[in-house]
């Protein structure tokens, strides 16, 4: 793995997505923090991007697009922040502006960040019933990645939707060579997350 951290490091992220209580591996050098201000961790990846380039923003598919047919809208807003979504689908990264806006899944699969600044949105939470981890379809905006109509219809429930939204955000969370840093919209879920990175 190109990842700094190494196979472990790939290995805890995909256990703590899978709803499991893995130990923290030893990361060496490698940064893994998790905030609870969206508007801090834009400032992190910010002054990462000065100090060793190739750091931006990424996300779940949490929130529509409105800012491709309103180049004015904000497509992501939380904390005081407002953001849009990826302004070109061609080498996004490297693409004027990149730094402000937030990469989605369709635009960072393949790419190497130094820095990953993660924003896991409100399509994954705890349940607060049963304290698992959840896909809430509602949050989740890819109309073809939940498509339960015609042929799909009843073959893509609850359960393919919540490994799907897995497997984006274990893309999102190993983009980063250097470090991640992330943001997670669920409190319960982020409070998961911090108990997991003290172990």
């Amino acid at each position: 793995m190109r990842v700094q951290a190494g196979s472990d490091y790939v290995e805890f992220v995909r256990a703590l997505l899978r709803d499991e209580a893995p130990a923290l591996p030893d990361l060496g050098e490698y940064e893994l923090r998790l905030f609870d201000d969206l508007g801090e961790l834009r400032d992190a990846i910010r002054q990462k991007d000065e100090e060793v380039g190739l750091s931006r923003l990424v996300a779940g598919y949490a929130w529509e697009w409105a800012s491709k047919k309103n180049p004015d809208a904000f497509d992501i807003e939380l904390d005081g922040e407002r953001m849009r979504w990826n302004g070109t689908d061609k080498d996004w990264i490297n693409s004027k502006g990149s730094l402000e806006e937030v990469g989605s899944i369709h635009t960072v699969q393949g790419y190497d960040l130094n820095y990953a600044g993660v924003i896991i949105g409100p399509d994954l939470r705890l349940d607060p019933g049963t304290g698992r981890i959840v896909a809430d379809r509602e949050s989740y905006r890819d109309k073809k990645g939940k498509e339960n109509t015609g042929h799909l219809k009843d073959a893509f429930g609850d359960d393919d939707l919540l490994s799907f939204i897995r497997n984006i955000y274990g893309v999102l969370l190993t983009r980063g060579m250097r470090g991640t840093y992330i943001y997670v919209c669920d409190p319960a879920l982020r409070e998961r997350l911090a108990v997991a990175f003290k172990r």
